[in-house]
């Protein structure tokens, strides 16, 4: 079956992903790069063939294969991700994007149980979403198919290209990743892990490629491979999604910024507040479920406000915020307009005292990015107000924006967070890579 030993893969064979680049940068003779993203459109659109068509038990073999690859070539992966993370150090990538680069044993290992994870999963290809028969005797049922083969396009995060690469065979995908230049080692490193995972039960390795070059060319290159490739995923920044969208060709599934609030109503238990509004800002910052803006009933400010500005300084969080935060501290810096829009990734938070759960709404539905946002309270008329009227891919009540995860859901992992309304909507995980087809079935009926 040369299909499953890498016959897509022809030309690269016993070359590095950085040879290869390197190559197709110094070779100006024709278009070496649109040549090689063709055929990687190509080996890939023919690995979706085969992947449809895979039973469950193989795909779950393979993912488990691909995390025990991610195991044994640990060293090979954490030694390129440090030349990545020295790299970005010294171009001056910033602490919080650095952090979101590196790699650990302990993120290795997660990345590992994160295919385990997908493994477990149901398999969602060939489930029957709905089925019903019409009076003249057709039984029509509505069947869940892979979406093909999608290109993705991220940035920082190598283990990205693990999450996205399980969740894509999973769901009966073949994928094309394009990995952000400052973890392109890491990713080559992680990519030949899967590719190997693949190769050892006999699925093609076409079936997870990652784009074998930094240039930003194969991006745009990408976005037109109307032929080859049904979805385009970005995961990134405001610069990259607008690029994207703007150059796209191809349907675009969105994650935009992780602009997210944590509300405290009036009638927050203080406990709840503190503890809640401290993890959604500062567990993690560099995340995209990380809280940038705090608003806080005038109701509760007096009693609360003091004590969450005072457990966000001391964690080491700088406070923005509006004149009535600002009497409360000396230590808080004045909010700027601009504070109300902008995605920090960093231990940075703005804050604003709002009259009750209407204006909160009113705050994020305007300055927010649709992405995740939270209500404090104990009442249970003011839950239910926010979780309705918040136009956002995930609400949540009495919880911290950091569980805007797909692990957290128990999907395994995800490829991002959607922020569109159109096909998937929040966390996108295997499920979301799908589609539907009807499936008819007749007996002679033609119709009159």
């Amino acid at each position: 079956m040369d299909w499953a030993r890498g016959a897509p893969l022809k030309g690269l064979r016993g070359k590095t992903v950085v040879s290869v680049a390197a190559t197709l940068v110094a070779n100006k003779d024709g278009d070496p790069l649109r040549d090689e993203m063709e055929g990687l459109g190509r080996a890939a659109r023919a690995a979706a063939e085969i992947l449809a068509q895979t039973p469950s038990d193989l795909k779950n073999r393979a993912l488990a294969t691909m995390a025990a690859a991610i195991r044994a070539n640990g060293t090979a992966i954490l030694a390129a991700n440090r030349q990545d993370v020295a790299t970005a150090q010294k171009r001056g990538l910033a602490p919080s994007l650095t952090d979101r680069l590196l790699l650990d044993e302990r993120r290795l290992e997660a990345m590992a149980n994160s295919l385990l994870e997908i493994a477990a999963l149901p398999d969602p290809i060939g489930t029957t979403l709905a089925r019903w028969q019409r009076p003249n005797g057709l039984d029509i049922a509505r069947v869940r198919v892979p979406l093909g083969v999608i290109g993705i396009i991220y940035e920082s995060r190598p283990n990205v290209t693990a999450d996205a690469g399980g969740l894509c065979l999973k769901a009966g995908n073949a994928c094309i990743l394009r990995g952000g230049s400052e973890s392109f080692l890491s990713s080559s490193a992680i990519a030949q892990a899967l590719a190997e995972g693949l190769d050892s039960v006999g699925l093609p390795t076409a079936a997870i490629q990652l784009v074998p070059t930094a240039d930003r060319a194969a991006v745009g290159l990408l976005l037109t491979m109307t032929d080859s490739i049904d979805v385009i995923i970005p995961r990134g920044g405001r610069s990259l999604i607008e690029r994207v969208a703007a150059e796209s060709r191809i349907p675009v599934i969105k994650h935009l910024d992780g602009l997210c609030h944590v509300y405290v109503d009036g009638a927050a238990d203080p406990a709840k507040a503190r503890a809640v509004t401290l993890n959604a800002k500062m567990r993690r910052t560099s995340v995209c479920g990380a809280a940038e803006t705090l608003l806080v009933d005038r109701r509760s400010a007096a009693e609360l406000l003091p004590l969450l500005v005072d457990d966000l300084l001391a964690a080491g969080c700088e406070v923005r915020g509006c004149p009535e935060t600002q009497a409360v501290d000396a230590r808080v810096k004045p909010a700027t307009p601009e504070d109300w829009n902008t995605e920090y990734l960093d231990a940075i938070l703005s804050v604003r005292v709002v009259d009750g759960v209407d204006a909160a709404i009113a705050h994020i539905n305007h300055h927010g990015s649709h992405h995740t946002d939270s209500i404090i309270t104990e009442d249970p008329a003011n839950a239910e107000t926010f979780l309705a009227r918040v136009d956002s891919g995930i609400v949540l009540l009495n919880a911290s924006t950091q569980f805007a995860d797909g692990g957290e859901f128990g999907m395994g992992a995800e490829i991002g967070i959607s922020t569109g309304k159109l096909h998937a909507r929040g966390p996108v995980g295997a499920e979301q890579l799908t589609s539907y087809k009807y499936v008819v079935r007749g007996n002679g009926q033609v119709r009159p």
